[in-house]
C-alpha cells in the first residue's frame, strides 16, 4: 500500500480520510452500502469490477503523489419541464468513482456537525425522514415559509466554503488541499473538447458537491435547530414554520439576509408562504392535515414529460412505420422504469421516494389515467372515446403497471 497521509492531534497520530480511499475494507463497506439500495444491476456490476480489478489505486496513488486532477467537463442539460438549463460537471470514470467514495467516507465521518434540522444525503436521513420529522409537531395551526436557493451548488463562493470546511475539517489537512484543489482549479473543458476559465461553485453534478452543500449552510440550519424553530433542509430547499404569519415572515427575513450574507440569493418563483388551512408542500409532498400527498406541480412535471414522450414515440411510429402497439410498450417500458424499477447509481424512483410516506392515492391515480390515456392513445392514433377500444387488459398485455396497485403491493 502507498505510504499514509498523517496528521497529528494531542500527540495521536490521526489517520487522513485520504488513506482510506486505497483501501479494499473502505471500498467493500461503501459496495456493501451501495448494493443495499435501490440499485441497478449495472451499476452493481461495474462497482464490483472496479474493486476487484483495483482500478482505484492509480488514482489514489496520483493523489498521494500529489499530481494534478484530471479537470471537470461541463455539461448544459435542458431541464424537461421548463426552458431553463442546468449546468453539470463530470470526472473520468475513475476518479469520479473514487470521489464516490469519499463522499460516502465524509458523510459518515463528519455526519455528527449537522443539525437535526439537515436531511440531504446523511446517513439513515431522507426526504422521508424530513416530512416524518416535520410532521411530529402540531401543524394545524402553523404557517410556513418554503423556498429554494438559487443555483446553490454552482454559486457558492469557494474561499468561503473552503473556511468552512477547515471548521470541521482541520484536522485533516490533507482533505482540505485535496478539496481546495478541486474548487480552486480555474479551467473546465467543454463539450466539444475546448478549456474554459470560469467560476463554478463546488460544481453541481460531482459526487463531493452533496457533502459540501450540507456544509457550507449548517451554521444556518443550527441557528433555527438551537433555539427550537421549526426548520428543515434537503440540500437548496429549506422550510421553516411559525404559529404567526408575522413570525414566520421574520424567520423568511433571516434566511435571505443570511444567505445574502454566504453569498447566496433566494428563487423568487420558488418562495412560497403558506397558511394554515392550506398544508405545506416541501420536497415533492403536500402535507395538509394528516394527509400526505404528492405535490401537484411534481404530478404536472410527470405528465408533462409523459405528453412529450407520447408525442416523440408518435413521430417515431408513424416515421418508421411501426405500429401503435411497439411505441406504447416502449412509453411503458420508459416510465415503469422511471416511477417503479431501480435505474443506473441508486436515481431515485417514485415509488422509492413516495410511496411509504403517501397516505392517499389521489394523485397515483391521476397519474394512471394519464398513464393510461397516452398509453391508448399511442395504441389507437385516437383522442376521443375510439381510444377506449384498447382495453385495460391489452395495456397489461404490453406491461402496464398500475401505480395505485404497486403501492397497496407495497412497492
Amino acid at each position: 500500500m502507498v505510504g499514509a497521509f498523517t496528521t497529528f492531534k494531542e500527540g495521536q497520530r490521526y489517520m487522513s480520510i485520504m488513506d482510506k480511499l486505497s483501501q479494499k475494507e473502505s471500498w467493500e463497506l461503501f459496495y456493501e452500502y451501495k448494493t443495499s439500495l435501490v440499485c441497478a444491476k449495472f451499476f452493481r456490476e461495474q462497482l464490483r469490477e472496479f474493486i476487484d480489478r483495483e482500478e482505484y489505486l492509480p488514482v489514489t496513488e496520483r493523489i498521494m503523489r500529489g499530481e494534478a486532477w484530471p479537470l471537470p467537463k461541463k455539461t448544459v442539460i435542458s431541464k424537461m419541464s421548463t426552458q431553463k438549463k442546468r449546468t453539470v460537471y463530470t470526472y473520468p470514470p475513475a476518479e469520479n468513482m473514487v470521489l464516490k467514495l469519499l463522499t460516502f467516507l465524509l458523510l459518515r465521518e463528519y455526519d455528527d456537525c449537522f443539525a437535526p434540522g439537515l436531511f440531504s444525503f446523511r446517513p439513515a436521513h431522507s426526504a422521508k425522514d424530513a416530512i416524518r420529522y416535520l410532521m411530529r409537531e402540531d401543524l394545524s395551526q402553523m404557517y410556513s415559509y418554503k423556498v429554494d436557493v438559487s443555483n446553490y451548488f454552482n454559486s457558492i463562493p469557494v474561499d468561503r466554503m473552503l473556511a468552512r470546511l477547515r471548521q470541521i475539517a482541520g484536522r485533516d489537512p490533507q482533505l482540505c488541499v485535496f478539496v481546495e484543489g478541486l474548487l480552486t482549479e480555474p479551467d473546465v473543458l467543454t463539450e466539444d473538447g475546448s478549456h474554459i476559465t470560469e467560476q463554478k461553485g463546488i460544481m453541481a453534478g460531482t459526487p463531493i458537491a452533496a457533502f459540501l452543500a450540507n456544509v457550507y449552510l449548517m451554521d444556518l440550519d443550527a441557528r433555527f435547530c438551537e433555539v427550537g424553530i421549526l426548520y428543515a433542509r434537503y440540500s437548496d430547499d429549506i422550510i421553516v414554520f411559525a404559529k404567526t404569519r408575522e413570525e414566520v415572515e421574520a424567520h423568511a427575513e433571516t434566511i435571505r439576509r443570511i444567505l445574502g450574507e454566504y453569498g447566496l440569493g433566494v428563487n423568487p418563483k420558488k418562495e412560497c408562504f403558506q397558511n394554515p388551512e392550506d398544508g405545506f408542500t416541501f420536497l415533492g409532498f403536500h402535507v395538509r392535515g394528516e394527509e400526505i400527498d404528492i405535490a401537484p406541480a411534481s404530478v404536472e412535471k410527470l405528465k408533462a414529460k409523459m405528453r412529450r414522450k407520447t408525442r416523440a414515440l408518435q413521430r417515431w411510429s408513424r416515421r418508421n412505420e411501426i405500429e401503435g402497439r411497439s411505441a406504447a410498450k416502449a412509453f411503458i417500458r420508459i416510465f415503469n422504469r422511471k416511477l417503479m424499477e431501480s435505474s443506473m447509481d441508486n436515481d431515485l424512483t417514485w415509488s422509492f421516494w413516495y410511496f411509504s410516506v403517501l397516505t392517499t392515492t389521489k394523485s397515483l391515480q391521476e397519474i394512471d389515467r394519464y398513464a393510461q390515456d397516452c398509453i391508448r392513445y399511442l395504441i389507437t392514433g385516437k383522442r376521443t372515446k375510439a381510444r377506449f377500444n384498447a382495453r385495460y387488459e391489452q395495456l397489461k398485455e404490453l406491461g402496464y403497471k398500475s401505480l395505485v396497485h404497486a403501492f397497496y403491493e407495497g412497492g
